[in-house]
């Protein structure tokens, strides 16, 4: 049996519905997969051992809280054995920065301010020169809906928020997309070279839990933009070694497709909504371990 370790963290923020499903999946075809927790201190020996097998990143999702410690773990174990998805792209969708990438590169993308840990800079402010009446802001470097809030300048509490958000690390602001209330936000499931399927997400704050939808087929239009998104993204020579993605999308006020999120490290894929798409990943982790 060919081995692979999955990534997680101990305990979950959150329930994981993908990892049983993989787990079995995996079994099913030879593949002896274990959970492997990124941050146990018995995983820091891995360094050091003769052959580690290859690592699947899934749900990693306190990475947020000791940002520099998975950034070290995750070059030393990527010098030690194969990774999925590959370092160099999840480094560079660590910080969500791309998204000023993507719109600089032309792939409509939710417009985003960004400002830094401990700038002096109100919430009126940074929005003095827009016009948006009602925003979100989310941490820079963050998962789910982790200090994610919904917004007007002129609430009581607004700056309040803001300021106890942005000393403690860099943040975003984006206009709040109406749109997500209605025809929802969109996640694009993307699994070795295709999308497989979307699920509607309902819109999410603070503690608030994810509700998703059962499957849906991806449009015409969803594809070319996730397909622009991932071009920009992953560099043509690693784009064979990409395993999996999630493009999130909705429309603006004027009804264009945009980017909100491109989820390239841990996210959720919905594995439950579509077998085929687990029936995907697995086949891809089976002929890729075979090939080894």
């Amino acid at each position: 049996m060919d081995r692979l370790f999955i990534a997680t963290c101990r305990p979950l923020p959150e329930p994981d519905p993908d990892e049983d499903l993989l787990l079995r999946a995996c079994q099913a075809v030879g593949i002896d997969a274990q959970m492997l927790v990124w941050h146990d201190c018995a995983i820091a020996s891995l360094e050091s051992a003769e052959s580690v097998p290859p690592v699947l990143i899934r749900s990693t999702w306190d990475y947020i809280h000791r940002l520099n410690e998975f950034t070290d773990w995750l070059q030393t174990i990527s010098e030690q054995t194969i990774v999925w998805n590959p370092w160099p792209v999840m480094q560079a969708n660590l910080h969500k920065r791309y998204l000023l990438g993507l719109s600089q590169a032309g792939v409509p993308s939710t417009p985003t301010i960004l400002q830094t840990r401990g700038c002096s800079v109100t919430l009126k402010q940074s929005l003095a020169e827009t016009a948006w009446h009602e925003v979100v802001i989310k941490p820079a470097v963050g998962a789910g809906s982790y200090s994610t809030y919904r917004l007007r300048a002129e609430d009581p509490d607004a700056e309040s928020v803001w300021r106890e958000s942005v000393e403690a690390r860099d943040m975003l602001i984006q206009p709040y997309l109406s749109s997500v209330e209605g025809e929802g936000e969109r996640a694009l499931v993307w699994i070795d070279g295709e999308f497989t399927h979307a699920v509607r997400k309902s819109p999410r704050f603070a503690t608030d839990s994810e509700q998703v939808s059962a499957a849906l087929p991806v449009t015409l239009e969803e594809r070319a933009l996730g397909e622009a998104a991932l071009k920009v993204a992953i560099p043509e020579s690693l784009r064979s070694q990409m395993l999996y993605a999630r493009v999130d999308v909705a429309r603006d006020a004027q009804g264009e497709l945009r980017v909100m999120e491109l989820e390239l490290i841990e996210p959720s894929l919905f594995l439950a909504q579509h077998p085929p798409a687990l029936e995907r990943l697995v086949a891809a982790l089976r002929q890729r371990l075979t090939a080894l």
